[in-house]
């Protein structure tokens, strides 16, 4: 069942217009990364701008995206908070919806010791009917998961993978050297892709693949065939407009982005979030042409 989950997986945005969801743009994003033959999708995770969801716009976005996959790829539904009972109770209804697993994030603000976190994710997962992975991202949440925490997290029932965000090499390794070959590594850093398949990483949740899925695809692809210098070329090539996507807080130029391909009719965020600066967008739209996009 793990093996699932393991290639590109495009953490997916959620496009407004006039502050309610653009389902007629969001359709045609889903049909664009099918295109490109991405693994699967994330739904309500951060780049789905996922604090300014509420529990309707949820269901709905799953609802509607589940129906233009056809089941076609898993679809994995973010659930966490910085509540373990709120958690358990999403992860419960992300079953109840039908997604394939859950995307649980390392609880954010409240700065729990490492047992906190691992009593945290056992909690949830043992309440879970569905596969939980675990998110590393201390960027956001301020509090990293230590190896040694996934290593005892690995063992819990239903806990399957983890998407370690850091983009350091040393702690991937080390998560690898202490949980068994199922246990599923999914990258949340596209800068360092390349060099996390070549330490036996297993895909990624990306946000650079709403722009180029294929690009993402081939690299995994170079990786599985042990052509890691061509994995390495290839994903360089496209170094200046990865950095370009994060110059800004995800998913701010991104949507700018989607936006310039015409994919999306609007790159309007939520409040706190506001639309790519002028100078920004200008840079990005630059590389993008540079690159044959737009």
């Amino acid at each position: 069942m793990s093996s699932n989950f393991k290639g590109v997986f495009t953490a997916l945005i959620t496009p407004f217009k006039n502050q309610k969801i653009d389902f007629v743009s969001l359709e045609k994003l889903v049909k664009q990364q099918l295109a490109g033959k991405i693994d699967g999708f994330v739904v309500n995770g951060t780049t789905a701008e996922s604090p300014n969801l509420n529990d309707e716009d949820v269901a709905e976005l799953f609802k509607k995206i589940r129906t233009w996959t056809k089941g076609s790829v898993p679809l994995i539904l973010g659930t966490g908070s910085n509540s373990t009972e709120k958690t358990v109770e999403n992860t419960k209804q992300a079953g109840e919806m039908g997604a394939d697993a859950a995307l649980v994030v390392v609880p954010y603000y409240n700065k729990p010791p490492q047992q906190g976190l691992y009593m945290h994710f056992k909690t949830v997962a043992e309440a879970s009917k569905i596969p939980v992975i675990l998110y590393n991202v201390p960027g956001r949440t301020i509090t990293s998961l230590e190896p040694e925490t996934v290593a005892r997290l690995a063992t819990v029932k239903n806990v399957i993978g983890i998407k370690e965000a850091t983009g350091n090499m040393d702690i991937a390794r080390k998560i690898i050297e202490k949980t068994s070959k199922d246990f599923v590594m999914l990258s949340g850093d596209d800068g360092t892709y390349a060099d996390f398949l070549k330490n036996q990483g297993h895909g990624v949740i990306s946000v650079a693949t709403h722009v180029i899925p294929e690009v993402f695809v081939n690299i995994t692809n170079f990786a599985r065939k042990g052509q890691h210098a061509d994995a390495a070329e290839l994903l360089n090539r496209y170094k200046t407009l990865i950095d370009l996507l994060f110059i800004e807080a995800n998913p701010i130029p991104v949507k700018r982005a989607m936006q310039y391909m015409g994919i999306i009719e609007s790159a309007e965020l939520r409040l706190p979030l506001v639309e790519m600066s002028v100078d920004g967008s200008e840079k990005l739209k630059a590389e993008m042409k540079n690159l044959g996009l737009v």
